[in-house]
């Protein structure tokens, strides 16, 4: 992780679990922030290329996304915070450990 790393507690993720902030800009439908095109971590921009899956949660909604690296991403957006994080990275170059095909 980055300098930027920080360790949350509370309703979403687990106390020991890492997080990094992100800028995520989106393409914003009937809701807010509905679907992320890109995102940067700290001056590296990553264009998303394909939505994989996306979820909700009462307090959080979590999106995973191939960037245009070929890494694949989970992303967190806390609503009452109007906050992203990344919470999960894999360049999907081990085949043993890829998250998708």
């Amino acid at each position: 992780m980055s300098d930027n790393a920080e360790q949350q507690a509370g309703p979403g993720p687990h106390p020991d679990e890492e997080t990094t902030v992100v800028r995520v800009e989106c393409y914003a439908g009937y809701r807010a922030e509905e679907s992320p095109r890109r995102f940067f971590i700290g001056r590296r921009e990553i264009r998303v290329v394909e939505i994989i899956d996306r979820w909700l949660s009462p307090f959080q909604s979590h999106v995973k996304v191939r960037g245009d690296d070929g890494g694949i991403y989970i992303l967190r957006y806390d609503p009452d915070a109007d906050a992203w994080e990344m919470v999960l990275f894999n360049s999907g170059t081990r085949a043993e450990s890829r998250l998708s095909t």
